[in-house]
């Protein structure tokens, strides 16, 4: 295998784990050139160019993905990405945030609730009351 297969297929699997290789294996059946593109293109040259750090890229990617509205599987597995690079909840709930500004509310909610279903799944949100609740207000729930 060539060099930018190999280099790529590493850095999927140190971005994305077992998520990038679910998405790389789905394709095999139908479109095993397809795969082997997602893993040459941008994880064999672009996510190996020097210039950005890895958490910088994938909150590129969460903003790019958030802003086409319409992205959530791998929408899915980048805010995963970014989580396995490092990068806080917080600041990918703020990257999403921002995008409500460039892309409108309806991609900016769509990519919040693609956030918090990956939150759910990492045990990330704990206290789900407070989570509906604005900032500075109390859950009249208890």
């Amino acid at each position: 295998m060539n060099s930018r297969y190999s280099e790529g297929l590493k850095k999927l699997s140190e971005i994305d784990g077992e998520a990038g290789k679910k998405v790389i294996d789905s394709l095999q059946a139908i479109a095993p050139d397809l795969a082997r593109y997602v893993i040459e293109f941008p994880f064999g040259d672009i996510y190996q160019r020097p210039g950005l750090d890895l958490k910088t890229r994938e909150l590129a990617t969460v903003a790019a993905l958030t802003a086409l509205g319409n992205c959530q599987p791998q929408l899915a597995v980048h805010v995963n990405g970014a989580l396995n690079v490092g990068c806080r909840p917080e600041e990918v709930v703020e990257v999403i945030i921002q995008m409500s500004v460039y892309a409108g509310f309806p991609a900016a909610l769509n990519g919040m609730f693609t956030a918090k279903e990956v939150f759910n799944e990492r045990g990330l949100l704990t206290n789900q009351e407070d989570e509906d609740c604005p900032e500075g207000q109390e859950s009249d729930r208890s």
